[in-house]
C-alpha cells in the first residue's frame, strides 16, 4: 500500500472528475474513494462541474470540493485561443455534441483547474468527463496523469444516448489517456471492441463498495410500513434509476406472476423519466397496492437488509454496486445474466441465481424459490468483501500513480 506523505516531501494531489453528485452508484463509488485516498496522506480534490446532488452532503471534510464554472461561450473560446491544440476531429466533436455531453461546456475551466493546481493525477468517470478530462490536459500543457474510468457499457450506452457518431472521437481520444480502468472485465472487453483498444491496454479495478460504513447505514432506523411488520408478508426490492437500462417493466410483470402465487410486496427505490409508465404498468397489472416507489432515498442499505430478495431486472451494467451492497447486507440477489457484471459478481450463480434479460417468468421463479428458500446470509456477505474500498483504492493508487 502506497502512502501519500513520505520524509521531506509534500502528499500527491490527486482529482476526481465527475459532472455532478445526482443519485447514481458511480458518485458513491467516487467519494467513498476520495475518503480512502484522503485517509492514506493524499491531498484530495473531487472537482464536479456542477456541486449539486443528494451525495454532497455525504463528503467528509478531508476532501475539497471543486466546482467548475460553466462557460456559455465556450465553442468561441476553444476556436480563438485553443483550437490548434487538439485534432480538428476532437475540437468539431466537441462543438457539435455540446448540448449532449454536459460537461463540455465546463471544458475550459477544467483548464484552469489543471494549470492552476497541477494535480500530480486526475480520475474521471463516465464518458463524457472522460473525453473532457484527456482534452483538458492537452489544453493547458500540464503533465498531470489522466486516468480514464468506464462504469458501464460503452457499446449501450452510445447507442442508448444517440452518441455513436462519437466513436471515432473517443477511440482517438482515448488513447491520449494514460490509462483506460474499467469496473469490469465484460466492460473491458466491450469497451477494447467498441474502440478497437488492446485489451492489454485496459486495466479492470472492481469498484470500492464494502466498508464499514455501510453496515453503519444499514443500521439506520427508517420509516417504512411494509418492513415493519416483523416475521408478515416478504418485500421483494428493486432499486436503480427509472430509465430503460434497468427495464423495470419485467419486475414488475415477474412480480406480478408472484403475487399470483403468494403475498408479497415490492418496493422499487430510485426516480427517473420512465415512472409514469410503470406506474401505469403496474395499475394495469392490478398490483398496484403492492407496489411502492418512494424515489431516491439516502440509505437503501437499510432496506436491502431487511428485505426478503433483491431483485435486478436490467438490460445492462457495467459492475452494479446495488447487487454487492446487497449481498453485503446478507440479502439474497436474483439477477438478469446481463452484460455485464451481475454474473462476475455472482461467480456465475454461486451467490445468487442469474436469469435471461427480459425474462419476466424466469426471473418470476427465482424469486420464488428464493423465497421459499433463502441461502444463509452469512455466505453472502463473505463475498461481498472481495469488493471492499481497500482493495479499490489500492488497486486505483497503483494506476494514478504510476
Amino acid at each position: 500500500m502506497k502512502e501519500g506523505k513520505t520524509s521531506g516531501s509534500p502528499p500527491a494531489k490527486l482529482a476526481l472528475f465527475l459532472p455532478d453528485l445526482f443519485g447514481g452508484g458511480v458518485a458513491k463509488v467516487t467519494i467513498k474513494l476520495a475518503e480512502a485516498l484522503a485517509d492514506r496522506g493524499y491531498s484530495v480534490d473531487l472537482v464536479l462541474c456542477r456541486a449539486k446532488g443528494p451525495y454532497l452532503r455525504q463528503i467528509p471534510s478531508s476532501i475539497k470540493v471543486v466546482e467548475l464554472r460553466h462557460s456559455l461561450l465556450f465553442p468561441a473560446q476553444l476556436i480563438l485561443c485553443e483550437f490548434r491544440a487538439l485534432p480538428f476531429l476532437v475540437v468539431s466533436a466537441l462543438v457539435r455534441s455540446r448540448r449532449r455531453l454536459i460537461t463540455a461546456p465546463y471544458l475550459p475551466a477544467l483548464v484552469r483547474y489543471l494549470r492552476r493546481k497541477r494535480p500530480d493525477a486526475l480520475l474521471s468517470a463516465k464518458v463524457s468527463s472522460n473525453l473532457v478530462a484527456v482534452w483538458a490536459r492537452r489544453l493547458a500543457g500540464v503533465r498531470t496523469r489522466i486516468v480514464t474510468s468506464d462504469r458501464t457499457l460503452l457499446s449501450s450506452e452510445l447507442k442508448d444516448r444517440g452518441w455513436l457518431n462519437l466513436i471515432p472521437t473517443l477511440r482517438c481520444t482515448y488513447a491520449h489517456a494514460d490509462v483506460l480502468t474499467t469496473v469490469s472485465r465484460g466492460v473491458a472487453d466491450d469497451l477494447s471492441q467498441t474502440l478497437d483498444i488492446p485489451s492489454g491496454k485496459i486495466v479492470t479495478i472492481y469498484n470500492p463498495v464494502v466498508n464499514a460504513d455501510l453496515f453503519n447505514k444499514a443500521a439506520a432506523p427508517f420509516d417504512h410500513a411494509w418492513f415493519q411488520q416483523g416475521g408478515g408478508v416478504p418485500v421483494v426490492l428493486g432499486i436503480g434509476r427509472l430509465t430503460r437500462q434497468k427495464d423495470f417493466g419485467t419486475l414488475l410483470r415477474a412480480f406480478a406472476s408472484v403475487r399470483r402465487s403468494r403475498a408479497a410486496k415490492l418496493v422499487i427505490l430510485g426516480e427517473g423519466e420512465l415512472r409514469p409508465q410503470l406506474e401505469a404498468l403496474a395499475r394495469e397489472l392490478r398490483i398496484a397496492a403492492d407496489v411502492d416507489m418512494p424515489g431516491f432515498v439516502q440509505n437503501p442499505e437499510a432496506y436491502m437488509a431487511r428485505a426478503a430478495v433483491f431483485a435486478s431486472s436490467s438490460a445492462y451494467e457495467g459492475l452494479p454496486n446495488v447487487h454487492i451492497e446487497a449481498l453485503a447486507m446478507g440479502c439474497p440477489v436474483v439477477s438478469t445474466d446481463c452484460r455485464s457484471g451481475p454474473a462476475e459478481i455472482l461467480e456465475g450463480g454461486a451467490y445468487g441465481q442469474l436469469v435471461p434479460v427480459g425474462d419476466s417468468k424466469a426471473l418470476a421463479a427465482a424469486i420464488i424459490a428464493v423465497l421459499d428458500e433463502p441461502p444463509p446470509r452469512d455466505w453472502l456477505r463473505r463475498r461481498a468483501w472481495d469488493f471492499s474500498v481497500e482493495r479499490a483504492a489500492d488497486r486505483y493508487l497503483e494506476v494514478l500513480l504510476g
